[in-house]
Formats: C-alpha cells, structure tokens, sequence
C-alpha cells in the first residue's frame, strides 16, 4: 500500500490513520468517483448539486470562463461534494487558464528566453494568485517536456526548449510560484513529449529515444522534480518502447502500450525506478491518442491497473463509470488496486492543505477578485522586454523607421479563429496600431479579398509603388488536434509570401512557433517573441525601432539545423 508517511506526502499518524479509515468506510460508489477528473459543469445547462451527488468526482477541471461565474460554480461543487475537491486548470501561461479576464503572462518558451527564473517563477504567481481567488486549487502545468523536434506541433512554446538544465531550472521557479498561492502542480506529459512530430490528442505518439538518452534526458527532469516532492504527474498517450523493452525483454511491438495505459511505464518506470510515490492522473481521455490503443471498456480498468490513479475527463460519463463498476464486479479491477489510488487521492488532498482530517474543505478564495491587476501587467512587460529575440538581421534593416520605410504593408499569418478554437489572441489590429504610433503608414494584406492583377501579373516596381517595406507577422500558434504549425501560404501562387524579399526590405516576425525560417529560410530579418499577448508586440516595435535593445537569448535552435536558414 501507499506509504504515506514518505515523500510527498509526510502525513503524521493521525492524518495518515484519518485517510485509512476514510477509505474503509467508503461506499464502492464514492471511490470509483473519487478516480475520475471530471470536466467543468457550466451551471446554466448542468445542475452543479445534483450533478456532484450523482457521480461524487475526485475533481473537476475548468476551461476559461468569466471570474465570477467560474467562482460560483466551484464553490457550488466544493459545498456539496462530501469530500473535497481538486479544482484544475491548465495554468500555463497565466490567470488566463482559468479566468477570462486573466492575464496572459506569456508562454513558457518565453520565460525561457529570458534566461531568468524569476520569470518562470512570476508566471507560477501571477497564475496562481488569479486562480486561486475563484477556488482552483490545482495547475496541470508546468510543462516540463523537451522541444526536440521542431516539427512537433503541440509543444513548441509550451516548454521551456530544449536545454534540459533550463527546463528543470524554470519548472522549479514555476512551481515555486505555484505553491506560494496555494496551487498544486502537476507537472506534464510523461514519458515525455517533444520528440514525435505527431500529436498525442489524435495518435499515440512516440519517444523515440533509447532508455539510456531518455534517462539522461526526460529522466533527469523527472528525477529532480521527484526528489523535490513534486506531489503530482500528469501521464500522456505516448509511447516509450525502449523502456518496456528494457523492463520486459521479448515484449512484442502489438504489446507496447502509451503511458496512460502502460504498467510497466508507470509501475516499473515511473514508480519502482524513478520512485515517485506521488499522485497520477492521465491527460484527457477523449483523445485519440488514448483510445487508439484498446477499447475503452478494458482500456479504463487497464490504466488504474497499469498504477495511475485518476482519470481525466469523459466520453460519456454514465458509460465510464460503468466500466469501471463491471471491472471491479467481474475481478479484472481489484478493490486492493482501486483502494491504493483513493488512499493517494485523499493523501494528496491532506498533504497539499485541502482538507483538514475532519473531511473540511481549507482551502477557499478571498471575498474580492483582483484579475489582470497593473502589477501582473508589468511583470509581463519586464519578461517580454527581456525575451524578445533577434534572430538574424542580413542585410542590416534595423532599426526601422518612418523616415527609411515610411510605407509598410502589414502581412499578419495565422490570425483566422479556426472555427472559433484560437487559444492565444489576435494581433492584426495591435501591430498596426503600433506601427502607426511610430509614425508609419500602414496597409494590411486582405487574404480574403486578393488582388488578381498584383498575384498574377505584377513585378517588383508594382510593389515598389505600394509600400517600402513589408512587414510579416506569423501568429500560428501551438494548438491541440492539429498536424503542423508551419506557414501555410495562401495555395493560390503562394499570394500571401514574399517572392519579392530580395528586392524590397523585408522583416519578419512570429508571436508563436519560433522555427518558422525553416519555412522562409532566405528572409533578411527574423525576431521570435514567443507570445501575442500586448505587451509582447509592443516590445517587438519598440525594438525593431530602435528604441529598445534585444535581450532575448533563444532557448532553441531556430535555424533548424538547416544551413540555409543562415543565408
């Protein structure tokens, strides 16, 4: 059984003899429920109460939604679920996980490109300052993955690059931030994603890597975090065979399994290996990548069977819960196993302050809320001043001025709302308004009303005649259930790209992926600044102005090991 005793849970007799006795006296019922994260009820279509005394979640999980609205929900939850709850976000670049009207401090590759933990550390607090003031307790974050593949399309600047040293510096500060507001954190995906070039929300996804490189790589991030009492691990839809080889020589390949349903990488890696005692929870288990891998009536009793202990979200819930009900009935779920993961549940509870031995929730937010205050708007202005990052300048273009360019063509890429599923924001109207502050005289490129005669028919003087410099800004940002974050040009004549940069002046910049010279290798001037957020675009103008030095340090390669990116 669980040794509650240990890290990280260092429960006193009492407290561990309350958890024990709690777990006897539970009903088949209430345990199974307390294994599975469900998602955020909206009140205005779901009864909260009822929904709450039905299924009696071990938690809930919150998309952004306004502040109070999202307060009063959790609260509702919290006063009727007999035993305390965990309330998480992904709170992973600021109180805009959780809330609406949160502030977006910035991706964690750009934390990175300040070479400073402060910065990951003020994005821990900032986050978990505005989180808790509406009941969240738990962040599914930090994302303490690698970025070795530039292709991968899901990681990006969700992590902190692809320095190890970094991500486990970052991740620490972060934490750090975190727990000072009361926040659990979570951190995220093992075994370890960014090396696949394949998202995990719609395949089950590969590292590659042999056992010994994944060791002294994700396993050294995993290592130091245990051994500082990281209370939770959040297991992806990922593979890692080399390690289910290494601990069960001969294993076929129609064997291997992702973590979320492997017990040789969760029971033999996770647990007897890399020794953590702590709380497991899968990442969501709508993705495909989850279900890929066997039906979802034997994969559900599987993963609490392979060592993980909660299960995030549903399909449809009355069936899940069923599953599960029949695997313990029919054998193939053992109480013993099901008792295990509640007892980490209610010791993870007790020892992160959520409750108290006498079952009381402890842990509630201020009367008042105070979202997006000035000070976090400032902290977020510090990290973009310090992490805007100049890339290559070729021929010399900066600083650019109304006098040397003072007509400019504006081309913004990945600006479009995807169906209304943009996770990060727009940034057509921000740059333009502060190119115009400058003194510029800005045209923005209408993709959806294109110039025939310019595509097909005209040459350089044309575009002389329209602007003296052209001014490419890529928004394509990392988002879940997609292939690629690549520039995709407009398929007819490529309409949209700058077939003329080598005759006019042209600069670049991206507010999201930071690899895209892969795309536009022979482009003169390229910046990376990670986010889209305000502050973040303001710190580009004021550094490609002039006004402002670049700080920023790229904490990955954006010339993607490709010698022409260079040029």
């Amino acid at each position: 059984m669980v040794d509650l005793s240990a890290k990280p849970y260092f429960l006193n007799e009492d407290q561990i003899k309350y958890v024990q006795n709690t777990v006897k006296n539970m009903s088949t019922d209430e345990k199974v429920g307390q294994l599975f994260f469900v998602i955020g009820q909206d009140e205005a279509q779901v009864n909260i109460e009822e929904f709450i005394k039905k299924y009696q979640p071990g938690g809930m999980m919150y998309r952004p939604d306004q502040a109070k609205k999202i307060k009063h929900e959790i609260a509702t939850a919290q006063s009727t679920s007999k035993i305390p709850m965990f309330f998480a976000a992904n709170l992973e670049s600021g109180g805009n996980g959780i809330v609406t009207e949160g502030t977006w401090f910035g991706n964690p590759l750009q934390m990175a490109a300040t070479d400073d933990p402060e910065s990951a550390y003020q994005l821990g607090n900032v986050s978990g300052d505005e989180a808790s003031q509406v009941g969240n307790n738990m962040s599914f974050a930090p994302i303490v993955d690698i970025d070795n593949n530039f292709r991968n399309p899901i990681m990006n600047t969700r992590t902190f690059g692809s320095d190890k040293d970094r991500v486990i510096c970052m991740s620490d500060a972060q934490i750090k931030g975190l727990e000072k507001n009361n926040i659990i954190p979570v951190i995220k995906h093992f075994p370890g994603d960014g090396v696949d070039d394949r998202d995990q929300h719609l395949v089950s996804s590969i590292n590659s890597l042999d056992a010994d490189d994944w060791m002294n790589s994700y396993g050294e991030i995993y290592h130091h975090l245990i051994e500082n009492g990281v209370p939770a691990v959040m297991i992806a839809h990922i593979m890692q065979p080399a390690w289910e080889r290494r601990l069960a020589p001969g294993i076929e390949d129609k064997d291997l399994r992702p973590a979320s349903s492997s017990k040789l990488l969760i029971n033999g890696l996770l647990r007897n290996i890399l020794k953590f005692n702590g709380l497991t929870i899968t990442d969501a288990t709508p993705m495909i990548g989850y279900n890929a891998a066997m039906a979802r009536k034997d994969l559900l009793p599987a993963t609490i069977n392979a060592g993980i202990d909660m299960i995030l979200f549903n399909k449809n819930i009355d069936e899940d819960y069923r599953f599960i009900h029949e695997a313990i009935e029919n054998g193939v779920l053992s109480m013993e196993r099901v008792d295990e993961a509640v007892t980490r549940i209610l010791g993870t509870k007790l020892a992160q302050g959520i409750m108290n031995t006498k079952g009381e929730l402890t842990l509630t937010p201020p009367d008042e809320i105070n979202l997006h205050s000035q000070e976090h708007e400032e902290l977020a202005r510090k990290v973009a001043k310090k992490s805007v990052t100049l890339v290559k300048d070729r021929d010399k273009l900066l600083p650019i001025t109304p006098e040397k360019y003072p007509r400019v063509r504006l081309v913004v890429l990945g600006d479009s709302d995807d169906g209304g599923f943009k996770e990060g924001g727009h940034v057509t109207d921000a740059f333009k308004e502060a190119l115009e502050k400058e003194g510029f005289e800005v045209t923005v490129f209408d993709h959806k009303h294109l110039d025939f005669h310019e595509v097909f028919e005209e040459g350089v003087e044309d575009m002389e005649k329209k602007f003296d410099l052209a001014f490419y800004v890529a928004n394509v940002e990392t988002a879940s259930n997609q292939t690629t974050t690549r520039l995709d040009w407009i398929h007819l004549m490529a309409a949209d790209s700058p077939w003329f940069m080598k005759s006019i002046p042209t600069v670049f910049v991206s507010t999201a992926n930071p690899y895209h010279l892969y795309d536009i290798p022979n482009v003169s001037t390229f910046v990376n600044a990670y986010t889209g957020n305000q502050p973040s675009i303001d710190a580009v103008v004021k550094k490609m102005t002039g006004k402002e030095k670049f700080e920023g340090k790229s904490p990955v390669d954006p010339f993607c090991g490709d010698f022409s990116t260079k040029l």
